[in-house]
């Protein structure tokens, strides 16, 4: 028995080569297009490591931009799912809320005249953006290999779950910033007001 187990071990290829081979080609089938998105979201994240000055128009594109990926992954994942769309959207509602119950940084300063943030360094924007962007590259190689998964709910209202989660979290950091510069805006014009 043992002889031939070996045997038929020598004929067929050890399992971390044929996963190596399966690997290699997922990478050669990539788009570059992907390999372009992966680096430039690499580089926003990396950016934001970094104290700097951020501003309005970025707060706000950029969250938008992601809730577009998510959406996008979720209709290219499952196509035409209202009940994978409502979890997402659930599941976006409840990570919002629960961002918006925490403040910005104390650090964090909104500059009315050059509508732009003081913000500390995070690494959650990072691991957020590779989040979203590993998941939609993780969905499309498993439906690829596996088309089946896309009819299974299970896998479809994880997924939707785990991309409004994304884009909860997303949002409801640009909402806290917004909040902070209408806040400053307001206090400006009242302080204005009482001196006049």
């Amino acid at each position: 028995m043992a002889v031939a187990g070996a045997a038929g071990a020598r004929h067929s290829p050890p399992i971390v080569l044929q996963e190596h081979a399966m690997l290699t080609q997922v990478f050669q089938h990539t788009p570059k297009w992907v390999y372009i998105l992966f680096a430039t979201l690499l580089w926003l994240g990396a950016k934001q490591l970094l104290a700097g000055s951020v501003s309005l128009v970025r707060v706000t594109l950029l969250p938008i931009a992601m809730t577009g990926l998510a959406v996008a992954g979720i209709a290219t994942a499952f196509g035409d799912a209202p009940l994978a769309l409502l979890v997402w959207c659930g599941a976006a509602l409840v990570s919002l809320g629960l961002v918006m119950q925490r403040g910005v940084a104390a650090t964090t300063r909104y500059d009315a005249a050059a509508r732009r943030f003081q913000v500390a360094g995070s690494a959650v924007p990072l691991l957020l953006m590779m989040g979203i962007f590993f998941t939609k590259y993780t969905v499309a190689v498993l439906l690829a290999m596996h088309p089946e998964l896309a009819r299974q709910p299970g896998f479809a209202l994880g997924i939707s779950a785990l991309y409004g989660l994304f884009t909860g979290v997303f949002t409801g950091r640009a909402m806290r910033l917004w909040k902070l510069a209408i806040g400053t805006v307001r206090a400006a014009s009242v302080a204005r007001g009482a001196a006049a």
